[in-house]
């Protein structure tokens, strides 16, 4: 077991969350030190994949502590050096195009600015429907940048939803150990399942 400390974010990509909470779990197993960050769509909102308070609950139990759910929480990452690495799984459309433009409004994406101050790595697990369309450019724009490792990614259904992107989940914790070595684990483009 390693002794990282590992902030995981979660956003509002509700078909994938379960699946997320078990990478959560493998991730655990490796690098037990998890920070739980949520952003206001998890914390709030009930979906036909599940209550928010039974996420939230789960999540809880899995990392043992609180969920930051606020910027307030959210914001003493960066001074206080409180992670070696950031996970951003799953990682919408939305929250690629803030953190492409440096937007900080919730606890996710101000955990992330916090975070980068310290030259330390984030790993993002796409998961967007839009990611060969609206949010290609800010994947090419994020895959430009210092600091940013994507868990390796497919079209997850390219003839009923030919733009839509999913992150091997299963390639979470080999991601987040090579994001660690400061190295992209390869391949990036994965083929079908």
């Amino acid at each position: 077991m390693s002794e990282e400390r590992v902030g995981f974010a979660l956003t509002g990509s509700f078909c994938t969350l379960e699946t997320t909470l078990t990478a959560m779990e493998a991730l655990a197993e490796d690098y037990p030190d998890i920070l739980p960050i949520v952003s206001p769509a998890v914390a709030d909102t009930d979906t036909r994949f599940g209550r928010a308070e039974d996420f939230h609950a789960r999540i809880t139990q899995l990392c043992g502590r609180g969920v930051v759910d606020s910027i307030r929480e959210a914001e003493p990452i960066g001074p206080r050096k409180l992670l070696d690495v950031l996970v951003i799984a799953p990682c919408t459309g939305n929250t690629l195009a803030k953190l492409a433009a440096g937007v900080a409004d919730t606890a996710v994406t101000m955990a992330a600015k916090a975070h980068l101050r310290n030259g330390r790595p984030v790993v993002l697990a796409v998961s967007t429907n839009d990611g060969l369309a609206g949010a290609a450019r800010n994947i090419g724009e994020l895959l430009c940048r210092k600091h940013y490792y994507f868990v390796p990614f497919r079209q997850d259904d390219p003839e009923g939803k030919p733009t839509s992107l999913v992150a091997d989940f299963g390639k979470l914790t080999d991601t987040v150990t090579a994001a660690l070595e400061g190295r992209q684990l390869q391949p990036l483009l994965l083929g079908p399942a």
